[in-house]
């Protein structure tokens, strides 16, 4: 995980998402693609090296309106180019009302992560379709997707993005994984969820691991609407999200040694 991990100061879950074996037995460029929460935090020197050595030429962030007012991203629109696709599941809405009673059951918290994953699959086709086209316009440089924690909306395309490279579905929930070990519980969120509800408040970790963090289940929820919709990923990449062999071949091409 370590070599994933890009620790700039102020970042949130930033990594790398190359370096993986395709299933023919090849690589994914490494320093092509990252993944992220918010960039609102980052130092000026983190934003330096932000462009000057990860080398990002375009920021797909997945964030509504309201989330991009309250966190903006700090770079100028023109560099790194900015592609905004506002994502926000029903379910999320529905999740975040409910989170606020602060008593809702594990079990409750479970499902209403698994439903906003299904939601992704199944109601936000064209978004990811728009992800794939701001990613095939880049010749050189880096891509970013990113969220406000880099874990769902982005997991979803990040996922996307692997499979259409040719990654197994294993190695791309190990990707997806990674977010409990980033998204630190001690340092990172505890202290936000105590900023929001009080010093004295206490928390169950599961519990605030349930939203804050990921679970296997959660993407399996995506693939599994997948799979009753489109019979598979690759029928979905095709149809769903308009990503033709041509394209791919494009992808591969940039992003597969």
């Amino acid at each position: 995980m370590q070599d994933r991990t890009l620790p700039l100061p102020g970042a949130v879950n930033l990594r790398d998402f190359g370096g993986y074996t395709t299933e023919s037995g090849r690589l994914v460029r490494r320093r092509r693609l990252y993944r992220s929460g918010s960039l609102t935090r980052l130092t000026p020197e983190a934003q330096r090296a932000f462009v000057e050595e990860l080398r990002v030429h375009t920021i797909c962030d997945l964030r509504r309106p309201d989330e991009r007012h309250e966190e903006p991203t700090p770079f100028p629109l023109e560099r790194p180019r900015r592609v905004e696709i506002p994502i926000d599941p029903g379910s999320a809405i529905a999740m975040r009302a409910e989170f606020e009673k602060r008593n809702v059951p594990l079990s409750e918290r479970i499902a209403f992560m698994v439903a906003i994953n299904e939601e992704l699959a199944r109601h936000h086709r064209e978004d990811y379709a728009r992800m794939f086209e701001a990613l095939l316009e880049i010749e050189d440089g880096g891509f970013l997707i990113h969220c406000a924690a880099g874990k769902d909306r982005t997991g979803f395309g990040c996922a996307l993005i692997l499979h259409a490279l040719g990654v197994a579905e294993q190695t791309v929930i190990e990707d997806y994984l990674m977010t409990n070990e980033v998204l630190d519980f001690e340092s990172y969120i505890l202290p936000r969820m105590k900023a929001r509800f009080g010093e004295d408040a206490t928390f169950e970790r599961e519990e605030v691991m349930a939203l804050a963090g990921v679970r296997p289940e959660y993407l399996r929820a995506a693939y599994q609407a997948i799979e009753e919709e489109f019979e598979g990923v690759e029928h979905y990449l095709e149809r769903a999200v308009g990503l033709d062999a041509a394209a791919r071949e494009i992808l591969r091409a940039r992003y597969v040694e």
